[in-house]
């Protein structure tokens, strides 16, 4: 009896495992077909000359949807930003880019508020294959409360999505560029790449390791400043608190190439509720 409850509680143990790695690795994938729920933390560190930081947390739900024969998964990006002024006076229209979080002006003076919302729609095919992908436009939509992390533009342009899960590993490519159409004839022209690979090996019982940065290019800044360029990585873990899978991310980025002013570093802290379908 005690043999056939252990093998019992072992096989309940080792079901549980499986299913928290499947997850991980649907969290992972950013076609997959699970709502989303995720909160992105980003502290930014060594920004200007007065080394100041900023924090922007972005707020990125995901709802996929099935159309036909496609999958079209929504994809939205609203981050809430709270950045140290400048000691010292700084020239009117420095600017760091903080990925998805678009666009800061370095300027005297603290301050908290939205930046621009990002629409990203993904339509990929619904049948299964060894790699996956997905294309469709991007729109960034002046929501931005505060003037310093504003475009005042209306800006669109293509986005795609390629990668593959073959056994622990799920690794792949996310590109963009959008340009603005539309808006204040006085606010300067968005013209902006966004590029992220994703590398993510994972080890059992719902932990991974993981590498993800956003590398990103303003061709509307001047010389020598159109780069950002981060490296590094972290690790994760999906736990399940009764029925809800939540995944916790920690890593850490150096920038390699960056503006005159950006950051240093950036290190970033993610929640991601998990709603799979039952």
């Amino acid at each position: 009896m005690k043999a056939i409850v252990s093998a019992i509680f072992l096989l309940l143990v080792f079901t549980q495992a499986t299913i928290a790695d499947e997850l991980a690795k649907q969290s992972q994938n950013p076609l997959g077909t699970i709502i989303s729920l995720p909160f992105e933390n980003n502290f930014y560190t060594g920004i200007g000359p007065s080394d100041s930081s900023v924090y922007a947390l972005n707020m990125k739900p995901v709802y996929p949807m099935k159309v036909g024969k496609w999958n079209l998964v929504n994809r939205f990006i609203l981050p809430a930003i709270y950045s140290q002024g400048q000691d010292m006076v700084v020239p009117t229209g420095i600017e760091i880019d903080a990925g998805y979080s678009g666009l800061i002006e370095l300027t005297q003076g603290s301050a908290f508020g939205l930046g621009d919302l990002t629409y990203q729609a993904f339509f990929s095919p619904a049948k299964a294959s060894k790699w996956v992908w997905g294309a469709g436009p991007a729109f960034v939509l002046p929501t931005a409360t505060e003037d310093r992390y504003a475009s005042d533009k209306w800006s669109v342009g293509p986005a795609v999505v390629a990668l593959s899960m073959p056994g622990n590993w799920v690794y792949g490519i996310l590109a963009q560029n959008v340009w603005s159409f539309a808006g204040d004839s006085n606010a300067a022209d968005v013209n902006k790449f966004l590029f992220q690979y994703f590398l993510n090996y994972n080890l059992g019982d719902g932990w991974y390791l993981t590498s993800t940065p956003v590398i990103t290019a303003n061709w509307e800044a001047s010389s020598g400043n159109e780069w950002t360029i981060p490296l590094g990585g972290g690790a994760g873990r999906l736990v399940k608190h009764g029925k809800l899978p939540v995944d916790y991310k920690l890593t850490v980025y150096k920038h390699v190439e960056k503006p005159q002013f950006g950051a240093d570093w950036n290190v970033q802290f993610t929640v991601k509720f998990l709603f799979p379908k039952n």
